[in-house]
């Protein structure tokens, strides 16, 4: 698409974020910036792209008849997904309709909000390297396929985001704490989960990767330079580009990201991660969508992560240069409260060289994301103390008394 129209007339361009939190937040801001009607929808009221969108509705995205209703209802040009939650068999039968055009495809959504459609794809069709795994759908299963995987091994719901319900399991008397907590942190209901076994590497990163309209009418393949980070609880706590690697890991990691987002098809960004040891490389999950780590690319790449998703949907052209290094870290909410308050900003952002983001969540969780620090530095080493002393420095106190 090369017509940009204008927001709330008959010929505006409308997008439709299926989940409206801080990464759909800073793609509903670049999509406006080019004119683009937003239409945001999260489970829950006030969300943060909620804040900033033309329109918002909650909804419960899992229900095929309300994702159904409401995008016959908005006459969407695109369907976003920035999230596990949704009902794609649904989005399967609006794109083949022709009521709107899925990012990056309604295959491609089906199959990356479930581990096991994604594992399937890169390890079983298109033979990636991944690690050993197996499938459980109950706490016998997962015995079973622990004991096959062999220990330790990870264990991970097949439908959640951001490392939520993940555990690492050094034994058997470990596995039901693990089933457990993949059942409370599962998407669904009925909990199904992956085993991995535990590989050796010395990193992880995330080669963030675009799929963009060419000259000639076709779809080119664009990569950021990697970014490496660090997880805690399964969660991303920090991150920083460009992580080092070996040429022939750069490489081989590259090969197999355009291998696999092919396969998807569609156009958009793609959060593509990797284990890494030396010149070693080994798949591990794929988001079609800006990546939570790639939060870093606010301030270190000419054209952020979410730029570039909504050129690329909308076929417009792209650039992965990376400016200068830099890092991000995350701010938790550190209580659970609605309407927290943050304090000692002025001095965060008298660490040189950063910013911050904060995300606007209604309600905060001691260990939800409520924002994030961003630095930037001549080196990664430099960058990343100063947003670590950045995101620190800053203080989330409760809402104040009435």
């Amino acid at each position: 698409m090369t017509t940009l129209g204008t927001p709330l007339t008959r010929d505006a361009v409308r997008l439709l974020l299926l989940g409206s939190g801080e990464l759909g937040k800073e793609v509903a801001i670049e999509a406006q910036r080019l004119g683009v009607e937003v239409v945001a929808v999260d489970r829950y009221a006030d969300a943060p792209a909620h804040q900033v969108a033309h329109r918002s509705y909650v909804i419960d995205m899992r229900d095929p008849t309300a994702v159904r209703r409401l995008i016959k209802k908005e006459r969407p040009n695109f369907v976003v997904p920035e999230l596990e939650a949704i009902a794609t068999e649904t989005l399967m039968e609006i794109e083949s309709e022709g009521l709107a055009e899925v990012i990056p495809t309604a295959r491609g959504a089906f199959l990356t909000m479930n581990r096991e459609g994604i594992r399937r794809l890169a390890a079983e069709e298109l033979k990636v390297p991944t690690s050993r795994y197996a499938f459980a759908g109950s706490l016998e299963e997962l015995q079973a396929a622990a004991t096959s995987i062999g220990f330790p091994c990870v264990v991970k719901p097949v439908m959640s985001s951001s490392g939520k319900g993940q555990s690492f399991v050094s034994g058997e008397a470990e596995l039901l704490a693990a089933w457990q907590e993949a059942e409370k942190k599962s998407r669904v209901v009925m909990p199904r989960v992956i085993v991995e076994s535990f590989i050796e590497f010395q990193f992880e990163i995330t080669l963030l990767t675009v799929r963009a309209r060419s000259a000639d009418g076709g779809v080119e393949t664009h990569f950021c330079e990697p970014i490496g980070h660090r997880q805690e609880r399964g969660d991303y706590v920090e991150s920083w580009q460009p992580q080092p690697l070996s040429e022939k890991a750069l490489c081989r990691a590259r090969e197999i990201a355009e291998r696999v987002t092919t396969a998807l098809g569609g156009r958009g960004i793609f959060g593509c991660e990797f284990f890494v040891s030396e010149d070693e490389v080994w798949f591990s999950e794929v988001s079609p969508r800006p990546h939570d780590t790639g939060l870093v690319t606010l301030a270190t790449q000419y054209q952020s992560e979410f730029e570039l998703h909504v050129r690329a949907i909308l076929g417009l052209p792209v650039s992965t240069v990376l400016q200068q290094p830099g890092a991000s870290a995350v701010i938790y909410g550190g209580r659970d409260a609605h309407g927290v308050r943050f304090a000692k900003v002025a001095e965060a952002l008298s660490v040189p060289g950063t910013k911050l983001r904060l995300f606007g969540k209604p309600e905060s969780f001691t260990y939800r994301r409520m924002g994030v620090a961003l630095a930037v530095a001549s080196d990664v080493d430099t960058a990343r103390k100063r947003a670590r002393e950045c995101a620190q420095t800053v203080e989330v106190l409760g809402p104040s008394e009435a």
